[in-house]
């Protein structure tokens, strides 16, 4: 049995949540919906300027392995978090919630802790202001092939694309992961990023990737389309398994010539934080207790309709015990 069912790699980044309104965000112009890269400075104002703040550990991809220890698999999480205040936080956090922090907080980094100042209005839609810090810094000597070739499942985040580094991290993950017999897959995270690297993101997807979760906006960006239909059908030819997220719409799952469409049960959102990081830990539930397309993009959706409910980007909620309501365990 391999030790960690599920490993991830991605941004180490402390959330730092509030609740606004449209008025606040124009008066800091802050472009409401989206997430922003800011500079230190900027993030120093806007921490100032928060009200009611909630610190919790963040990023995609440690959202989403917070979501699968919720539903009881064993995980593991590869970051850079400075040794500073924000950074020792983030790894405690990581652990108490059942979450392995692989690599301990760096002394004497470069540069602080990485956190997102996240402003969700009462539509509860989110704006996301990030300054990456150290955490974008993580490269190769950052990943332990003894950890990633012991996983069942890699989960990238997309993010991290940014920096060759990160470039070279992701692949020497994947490559051992494959190795041990696990499968490595990705989430592309940003239609932005997406076209930044596109290249890149193809090179990783057509020859070392076993899945990739994006959403319309980011499929057809990498593919350089409008139709959709048309960009999964260049990634169905691409990629083994392909998801697609619609922003409310039926979700798309392709494996060669299979293809299924879960609908999706709209709700009214309290917060949309955290929505596709909790999809994707339904989703490979899923894909780890079965082989069932169907019932893996059901489960991904019950997750992310749990995580906007609320107020914060990981669950809250007994996810089995919602799974077992609608018969998929």
């Amino acid at each position: 049995m391999s030790r960690y069912q599920v490993v991830g790699i991605g941004n180490a980044i402390v959330d730092v949540l509030s609740h606004s309104d449209d008025r606040f965000l124009d008066h800091m112009g802050i472009e409401k919906g989206i997430m922003q890269l800011i500079e230190r400075e900027r993030a120093e104002v806007l921490y100032a300027a928060m009200r009611e703040r909630v610190e919790a550990p963040g990023g995609s991809v440690a959202n989403t392995l917070a979501g699968l220890g919720n539903l009881g698999l064993t995980t593991a999480f590869i970051g850079r978090v400075r040794d500073d205040a924000l950074g020792r936080f983030y790894a405690a956090s990581m652990a108490t919630e059942g979450t392995e922090f692989v690599n301990p907080p760096v002394a004497g980094g470069e540069l602080p802790t990485s956190r997102s100042m996240i402003f969700v209005t009462e539509d509860g839609e989110r704006s996301m202001n990030t300054y990456l810090g150290i955490s974008a810094e993580l490269g190769p000597e950052d990943v332990d092939e003894a950890v990633t070739s012991a996983s069942e499942m890699l989960f990238l985040e997309g993010y991290l694309f940014d920096k060759d580094k990160g470039k070279a991290a992701f692949l020497r993950a994947a490559r051992s992961a494959r190795a041990g017999g696990g499968k490595a897959g990705i989430a592309l995270s940003d239609p932005f990023c997406v076209d930044r690297h596109r290249e890149s993101f193809l090179g990783l997807i057509r020859g070392e990737l076993d899945y990739v979760i994006g959403n319309v906006h980011e499929w057809t960006s990498l593919y350089q389309t409008e139709d959709l239909e048309a960009a999964l059908a260049q990634a169905r030819a691409e990629c083994p398994l392909v998801v697609c997220t619609r922003s409310g719409a039926d979700v798309v799952l392709i494996r060669g010539e299979e293809r299924v469409e879960v609908p999706v049960h709209r709700v009214v959102p309290v917060d949309a934080t955290g929505a596709g990081d909790q999809f994707a830990a339904g989703f490979l539930y899923g894909m780890m207790t079965g082989d069932d397309l169907y019932r893996a993009g059901r489960m991904g959706c019950i997750a992310a309709a749990e995580v906007i409910s609320h107020f914060g980007a990981r669950p809250e909620g007994d996810i089995q015990r919602l799974f077992r309501g609608q018969g998929l365990v």
